[in-house]
């Protein structure tokens, strides 16, 4: 079996998982970032498919980012102009070219979370 990647986004204010919440996802080298993927949440919270399927899978530092202020936003959960959390960058390092990797983020307002995931 071939490496990939998934996330989902689980909203801890509103206890649900969190759609519609748009996610990029950047191959890290030095300074140097580049995208390769960006999709939206479906209403499981969950990406359709891999962000980085097994057909697109290599090791090395990546960073997903969400972009958590456009949710807060559109959820009627902004109450603080500029807000607390907009963009939320998580970078990781995946060495073993043979594993799932799963990064979910755990949002509220004002903290989020993170872990490697099954």
């Amino acid at each position: 079996m071939s490496g990939y990647l998934t996330t989902h986004v689980l909203d801890t204010a509103k206890g649900c998982p969190a759609a519609g919440l748009k996610i990029t996802l950047y191959h890290v080298s030095g300074n140097s970032h580049r995208k390769i993927a960006e999709t939206v949440t479906n209403d499981d919270g969950r990406t359709d498919s891999p962000i980085l399927p097994v057909d697109a899978f290599k090791t090395g530092t990546y960073e997903l980012v969400f972009f958590a202020g456009d949710y807060l936003r559109a959820t009627d959960q902004a109450v603080d102009d500029p807000l607390f959390l907009d963009q939320v960058p998580i970078r990781f390092g995946m060495s073993d070219a043979a594993a799932h990797y799963h990064v979910p983020l755990l949002l509220s307002p004002y903290g989020y979370s993170t872990y490697r995931g099954s």
